[in-house]
């Protein structure tokens, strides 16, 4: 019988995921498959599981690598295998507060919907993003808005989900200052001072649905989202076109696509984030793993 690594966060989200590790487990025994559930703690249990495999046999001894969290749980899982040069399809079990990674493909929501696609067969490639020595699924960011995110009590956060965010950003606007920043890309060099921004594998991104809409997260590109200096006044006009997707119109919003980035901040060190996470020290080195990573995804596979 093949087996399949279970990798789960227990704490995601409401913890609900932990109710339904007995279904998970007598679908698989079911089609033939043994469970091998590793929990999350601070990703050394999947990279110690992942760096003991045989690697000239361990593709068939696995089917695939289950992931089951929020876009962080499987950050970890992601970083775990490319350190360990593991190459196994993911299905992805979104139960965290932020499931950009898992919107991005349409993943149902229900655990029975979310097994139907880990039993299928449809493939889709997808792009890892690189910053420093670190990997990203989704989405990294930076900036001051970026500290606000981190002061959210978890506990809040998993209750009330990305209302969280909101609240405690809209009562950080009045003490928020732009910061100077250097852009460098193979195509340009941008100066700009900045509150915060976001280097886009993915489409959405905190909740924004429509961060990013027209990224495609295998085409070797990322989306970069800068928010530049603007009064307090302007800010609720350019979050309102940020919920509709329309901030690429706005003069207060600089956009462009690339696969290599250096960042430089001019104003010390600003906080960031990786995939929900704490993020890299500046300078920031940028670059793209293009179709590292094989997602099961609802309908049709799309193997480019």
């Amino acid at each position: 019988m093949k087996k399949v690594i279970l990798f789960y966060n227990p704490n995601s989200g409401s913890g609900v995921f932990k109710t339904n590790l007995d279904t998970i487990i007598e679908r698989y025994q079911k089609a033939g498959y043994v469970v091998v559930p590793i929990r999350a703690a601070h990703g050394t249990m999947i990279n110690e599981y992942l760096a003991g495999l045989d690697k000239s046999t361990y593709k068939d001894e696995y089917r695939q690598i289950l992931a089951a969290g929020g876009d962080g749980t499987i950050n970890i899982c992601v970083n775990a295998m490319i350190k360990n040069s593991i190459d196994l399809p993911i299905a992805i079990f979104p139960a965290g507060t932020a499931n950009d990674f898992a919107y991005y493909f349409g993943i149902p929501d229900d655990i029975n919907g979310m097994i139907d696609v880990a039993l299928g067969e449809n493939l889709m490639y997808a792009d890892v993003g690189k910053v420093n020595n670190r990997h990203f699924i989704n989405v990294a960011a930076m900036g001051q808005v970026v500290g606000v995110s981190q002061k959210t009590d978890p506990t809040l956060k998993n209750t009330i989900g990305v209302l969280a965010y909101y609240l405690k950003g809209m009562s950080e606007i009045p003490n928020l200052k732009p910061k100077k920043v250097i852009l460098t890309t193979p195509e340009d060099v941008y100066r700009e001072k900045m509150y915060f921004m976001v280097v886009m594998n993915g489409k959405s991104a905190g909740g924004f649905k429509k961060i990013s809409p027209n990224s495609e997260i295998n085409d070797g590109l990322l989306d970069v989202m800068l928010f530049r200096s603007m009064s307090v006044f302007e800010m609720p006009k350019v979050f309102m076109k940020l919920l509709k997707g329309k901030h690429y119109s706005s003069n207060k919003v600089l956009h462009f696509q690339t696969s290599r980035l250096r960042v430089e901040s001019l104003d010390g060190q600003l906080p960031t984030d990786i995939d929900g996470e704490h993020g890299e020290k500046f300078p920031l080195e940028f670059s793209v793993l293009h179709n590292r990573l094989r997602i099961y995804i609802p309908g049709d596979g799309m193997e480019e």
